[in-house]
């Protein structure tokens, strides 16, 4: 594989090579959901500096990993360290030790440990022997060791968090997530793969920035043909996929489906007393847990409703691929190739991807803000939600930006095949909704009606002097 070619990853390619130049030992753990680009980012950036490198044997035994262990021992030292059978993980490190002290290099040494839960097989002592490895070795060596899974809620709890020997010895941490849409398109055009940016939409409205899932498009098929192929087929990659992907992450991977699915059902977002209600997950610190996990995994994500305490946040699902599994494949993936052509023909589709596209403007905030021009002006965001009651009028944005130079970007966020028009009574109903949050909430903030969609608004006398700010999804796909 070419590992040369890497798109994005410019924080953590930054993170990685820092720790190759420092002046002492470093491990560094990489998290991420499987098939994100963990393992290509690692080679991309070390490439052939590893001196060591093993992934652990799904479903192996304690005795078959420690002989992959000494395999790759041998084969890294190019025949010349003698083959042994170590009894345990203590005397298999102490081997890896004695091998990288035999290498000639002026550089660090690098040690990449893959899959990392899948090395350490219960009650096998391997965490036991890495610990070793790194107090009573490595930490006195010019070294980095990579350590690297899938399984989030096993490496979070038994090496991020670790109570024995490896309390506080993770020097830097990446967690590894999706591309963005610039990314998504930088990963197309590098495959020959020439999509409009329309195109490129449906495509991550579905599927999201995975890069494993992205590779599986194919030139000369159209957005709705390429979600057809990849996701109903019977031979589609994501076909089976979602189950699998919260397995490989998370133990008791069933609970984290539960409160998934309650999110997926309401689109507006829930409040943790909520998804205890309806994902019937106990209130505890084991939805904490799972809370936590899914946030860093990317799956979900919080946000502060204008005005309320941090005890009223909202989650809200926003994994392009859980989202449309649960809504179009769970119950159509058998129907075969050209379901999807008919489906996305349906009025559920408007609503699917005015909420895919408005997830997808809240992941992309960065490009928001730098597309208004006040990439450099401290700005929270948040929503506002007010229910009607006893004859008044109640009222929902969906994007708030509350800037500190005195200015509330009042955001709304549209998803139309065309330019989009505003008419008489849009405009009276923007009015009303920023009368009510006004009203509401007591702000005296200059507020600005700002329009997000996807091919920017027609100019006519109601959208004059109403909406401030226009933006397109061309705006989001800016680095």
């Amino acid at each position: 594989m070419n590992y040369n070619l890497l798109i994005g990853r410019v924080e953590e390619k930054k993170i990685l090579e820092n720790a190759l130049h420092s002046p002492q030992a470093e491990m560094i753990s990489v998290i991420g959901r499987r098939r994100i680009g963990k393992t290509y980012l690692v080679k991309s950036v070390y490439n052939r500096k590893i001196d060591f490198e093993i992934t652990g044997i799904q479903y192996a035994t304690r005795r078959e990993q420690l002989r992959n262990f000494m395999l790759q021992i041998v084969k890294h030292s190019g025949g010349s360290f003698p083959l042994t059978e170590p009894t345990d993980w203590l005397e298999a490190f102490y081997l890896l030790s004695r091998f990288l002290e035999s290498r000639d290099k002026d550089d660090k040494l690098v040690v990449f440990l893959d899959e990392l839960p899948w090395l350490a097989t219960h009650k096998s002592g391997f965490l036991k022997g890495l610990s070793w490895f790194w107090n009573s070795w490595a930490v006195n060596q010019s070294v980095v060791v990579v350590i690297c899974g899938s399984a989030a809620s096993w490496m979070i709890k038994n090496v991020v968090h670790n109570k024995g020997g490896l309390h506080n010895r993770i020097t830097r941490r990446i967690y590894l997530k999706p591309f963005n849409l610039a990314e998504t398109e930088h990963f197309l055009k590098s495959r020959k793969l020439n999509f409009d940016r329309y195109q490129i939409l449906h495509l991550y409205m579905a599927i999201g920035g995975v890069p494993h899932y992205l590779d599986q498009i194919e030139a000369g098929k159209s957005a709705v043909q390429n979600i057809d192929a990849i996701c109903f087929s019977e031979n589609g990659l994501l076909r089976d996929e979602f189950p699998k992907l919260y397995a490989s992450l998370f133990e008791n991977s069933a609970a984290h489906i539960k409160v998934i699915r309650a999110l997926a059902g309401k689109k507006m977002g829930l409040t943790r007393s909520e998804i205890v209600q309806f994902s019937r997950v106990p209130d505890g610190g084991g939805l904490t847990t799972i809370v936590w996990e899914l946030l860093h995994s990317g799956f979900i994500s919080a946000s502060q409703p204008f005005g309320k305490k941090k005890k009223e946040a909202l989650y809200r699902l926003t994994d392009e691929f859980s989202l449309f599994y649960l809504q179009y494949m769970e119950n159509n993936r058998f129907e075969g190739v050209g379901i999807w052509q008919q489906l996305s023909k349906t009025q559920s589709y408007i609503s699917w991807a005015g909420y895919a596209f408005e997830n997808i403007c809240l992941k992309h905030l960065p490009q928001i803000k730098k597309a208004l021009g006040i990439a450099g002006v401290f700005a929270t965001a948040s929503s506002f939600f007010k229910r009607g009651a006893d004859g008044e009028e109640g009222t929902q944005i969906d994007l708030l930006i509350d800037r500190n130079d005195h200015v509330i970007n009042v955001c709304e966020i549209k998803f139309y095949g065309a330019e989009l028009s505003v008419d008489k009574a849009t405009a009276m109903a923007y009015r009303n909704k920023m009368a009510i949050f006004r009203e509401s909430t007591h702000t005296r903030k200059q507020l600005f009606l700002t329009m997000i969609t996807t091919f920017g608004l027609k100019e006519n006398q109601y959208a004059s002097g109403l909406v401030d700010a226009s933006l397109t999804m061309d705006d989001l796909f800016v680095e």
